[in-house]
């Protein structure tokens, strides 16, 4: 695991303690979002003539700090859903990426796509937490779970009703994975030893997966010829956050790259 990571993850297990003593868990029971009927974030992604686009609600990063200044999440995310986009990413972690579970609940409670809660999962906790703040489904990144807590968040998600996003780096989180507990694949596209970014990397690795399962490309995608390449590879779905964060109307930017993306996919077949 990276240094980042490590530091993350240390600060997700700090504020976790002290999130739980200020809600328990059976708190959640009482929540509003906790009664909400779940949007299939897995039946949303698969698109049969074109790949997907989970669109994130991102104000920050660790690497490139502040990337939208004037941030409103609701906004942003009423631009999404109106743009095209299929799912909706909320990050939610505080310290590194000024995300906010806030966010998430105010969201959830306008939008009618299905809602993907981003952040740094180590805890059964957070996924029941996830649930009552509005998520119809969570991230969890194999990369930062040992042992038996990989398995044990995914049997969480499952009870909360929520589908997961499993993530991977590299082969070695990709061994890992029991996929018939997994239905939902993706693949940060980023090296975390030299961040640099290798669609074609995650598209050999998502490309193992067993058939039936839902393959999401992650990071550094930003344009029609990257998605025709994964609409060509037999990608289902492409989470984009910081590309459409940089623009003025991130809804616009949603349904510009959809038209491009079927223009360079035509393109592409034409040239074979």
């Amino acid at each position: 695991m990276s240094n980042i990571l490590d530091q993350i993850v240390e600060k997700t297990a700090e504020d976790l303690s002290k999130r739980k003593k200020r809600i328990s868990f059976n708190d959640f029971n009482s929540f509003e979002g906790f009664e909400k009927k779940p949007i299939s974030f897995k039946n949303a992604l698969q698109k049969k003539d074109s790949v997907s686009i989970i669109s994130e609600v991102k104000k920050a990063s660790p690497s490139k700090g502040i990337i939208r200044p004037d941030f409103d999440p609701v906004d942003i995310a009423l631009r999404y859903e109106e743009g095209g986009a299929s799912a909706i990413s909320v990050l939610t972690d505080q310290p590194f990426f000024q995300g906010d579970l806030d966010y998430l609940e105010a969201i959830s409670k306008r939008v009618q796509l299905p809602l993907l809660r981003k952040d740094f999962i180590i805890d059964p906790y957070q996924m029941k937490e996830a649930k009552a703040y509005g998520a119809d489904a969570a991230l969890i990144i194999v990369a930062i779970t040992e042992g038996a807590q990989l398995e044990e968040l995914l049997h969480a998600a499952k009870e909360f009703e929520l589908d997961a996003l499993v993530e991977c780096y590299d082969e070695e989180d990709f061994e890992r994975i029991d996929f018939s507990l997994v239905d939902i694949l993706g693949v940060n596209n980023r090296d975390l030893k030299n961040f640099e970014v290798d669609v074609h990397r995650g598209i050999n690795i998502l490309q193992k997966s067993p058939e039936g399962t839902i393959l999401v490309s992650e990071s550094g995608l930003s344009s029609g010829k990257d998605l025709a390449l994964l609409k060509k590879e037999g990608i289902h779905s492409a989470l984009i956050g910081e590309y459409f964060m940089k623009q003025k109307d991130p809804g616009q930017a949603v349904k510009d790259l959809l038209e491009q993306t079927e223009e360079e996919f035509e393109k592409l077949i034409t040239h074979e």
